[in-house]
Order: structure tokens, then sequence, then C-alpha cells
């Protein structure tokens, strides 16, 4: 089995987790490839060389199946380098919370037994793909959310919003997500917009500090096209896809629709996303018995 593991520059408590993995992909005779930086770090700051079979250095590779040890950040960053490749990706926690990184230190060793039994199931994830039309076929992806946001401390923004060309509305606010299921529980949660089923086939629109109270997100079906009118008196505003950010100016035209290709995403069998936003959101839990 050909493996491609990617990384980012986790904590140094991490080292014996990463050391365990390499090791026990090695046990089951797996082909591992490393992302050239990943395996710069791991060389350059814990003296740790694995024997690999190989550097991933080109845009286009091809794996069986991706590792990507550290938080939601670098899962986001793995499923970018991985694009419309279609190589399922399993997400290792050596982060914080982890919605996409969801497999713990603590579970490497039988999740591998499990990958090589192929007892594991993938889900297929949506992606939004935006087009300007000052660059037309030149398309951008995102797995969480694109954002439209001001820039620093610059006044509102105001976004002219179509769907489907029919004109919905004006939100005059700080900004604008549109966001994906799997980005629902990302920076969509924070500004309360609702909570989506990852299985769910919508997208949601969420106001970012709205200047008027009555605007509230709205999930729309995901094969909706949306189309996009930015104006900003600083004349730029910031457009984040994922947290990667890019200025764009005043007046810019932006179409967003869902991408032609999914990000396979490696799930435990017993996993279900239920248990997770008990797990990580603490749904239930009750201070007063944790401290009896």
């Amino acid at each position: 089995m050909r493996i491609g593991i990617f990384g980012s520059n986790y904590q140094s408590g991490k080292h014996n987790s990463v050391k365990e993995l390499f090791d026990r992909l090695k046990e089951n005779n797996a082909e591992i490839w490393v992302e050239k930086h990943f395996y710069a770090y791991l060389s350059e700051a814990f003296a740790f060389t694995p024997s690999i079979t190989g550097l991933i250095e080109a845009e286009n590779f091809s794996m069986d199946l991706v590792f990507s040890l550290g938080g939601d950040g670098t899962f986001l960053q793995t499923a970018a380098r991985v694009g419309r490749q279609n190589i399922p990706i399993l997400g290792i926690n050596m982060g914080r919370l982890g919605f996409l990184a969801d497999i713990s230190p603590l579970e490497i060793n039988e999740t591998i037994d499990e990958i090589f039994n192929q007892q594991y199931r993938i889900e297929a994830r949506s992606l939004l793909q935006m087009e300007s039309p000052v660059n037309p076929g030149i398309f951008h992806y995102a797995l969480n959310e694109i954002a439209f946001l001001k820039r620093d401390t610059s006044s509102m923004i105001a976004v002219y919003t179509y769907l489907n060309d029919v004109f919905l509305t004006e939100y005059l606010a700080d900004g604008l997500l549109i966001a994906t299921p799997t980005g629902s529980t990302a920076y969509n949660l924070s500004v309360n917009g609702p909570i989506i089923i990852p299985q769910s086939n919508n997208f949601v629109l969420s106001p970012v500090a709205a200047h008027s109270l009555n605007v509230r997100p709205l999930v729309i079906p995901e094969d909706y096209k949306i189309r996009l009118e930015v104006e900003s008196r600083s004349k730029n505003f910031l457009i984040s896809l994922d947290g990667r950010s890019e200025v764009f100016p005043s007046g810019s035209e932006l179409n967003v629709q869902k991408a032609g290709f999914n990000i396979q995403i490696i799930k435990r069998l017993h996993q279900d996303f239920y248990t997770t936003l008990r797990n990580k959101l603490m749904w239930g839990s009750d201070a007063r018995k944790i401290n009896e």
C-alpha cells in the first residue's frame, strides 16, 4: 500500500506518536512517501529520519491513502494538495479540537490495523468553487468555507448576493461566509451559523457582524449558483478560502458554486458525527457532575 504523509510543525510532545506511526506502517510493509517540507522538519527539529520510499514534491502524485498529521488547519492544507486526485485522507489529530483530524494519537495502532484490514469507511465531502469574471477559467476551491471580509479596521463591506440569478439581499456587514457542511463547525459556528450534518446536500450563507440584527444565516441547496458583487469604501477587501487569503478590488464580481469533485475522508467504522459533536463541543456535559 502506498501511503503519503503530510504534516505541520506539531508540538514536541507528539514526537513519540509520530515515530509510532512510522514504525506501525513499516510493520505493515507500507510504501511510505513523505511531503518534502514535513520530512525536512522531522529531520531538522527532531533528528528523526524515518526510512521511507521517497518524497512528495510534485503537485500530482499517486497514493492509495494520505495521512494528515496535525490539526484541522493541516488537514485543509493536505486536502488542497490532494485536490481532485481522489485520494482518501486520514486526519490524525496532533492539534487541539479536531473535527477533520479526529483520530487521537492513542488510536494510531488500532486505526492502522483497521486500514490494512480494509475495516474503514470513506465519506465524500463537497467543496466550494469560486471564479472571478476577471480571471475566467481560474478556479479556487475550499473544503470549509469561502469568507468575504473587510480589511483590518475599515468600514463595513456591501455584498450584493444573487441565488440562481435572483437577487437575495445586500449584506452590510464585516463579511459574509459561504460554508459547506464540513465547514459548518468551523468559522461558520463562531458567527452563530447552524451546524449541518455532513451528508446534507446544502451550503449556508452566514453574515459576519451584520449591520441589521434581523439578517440571519440562510441554508440553501448545494446545487445553487451564487453570484456576489462586493463593494468596499477602502477600495479592496479580503477573500479567505479555508484560511488562504487574497486581496480583491472593490466592485469585484464572484461566482461560487459546488465544485465538480469531492474530498474523500477516511473514518473508522464506529465513528459518527453525533458522537464527535458530543465529544468536541461537550454537549450534555455537566460541570456539577464532573466536580462531584
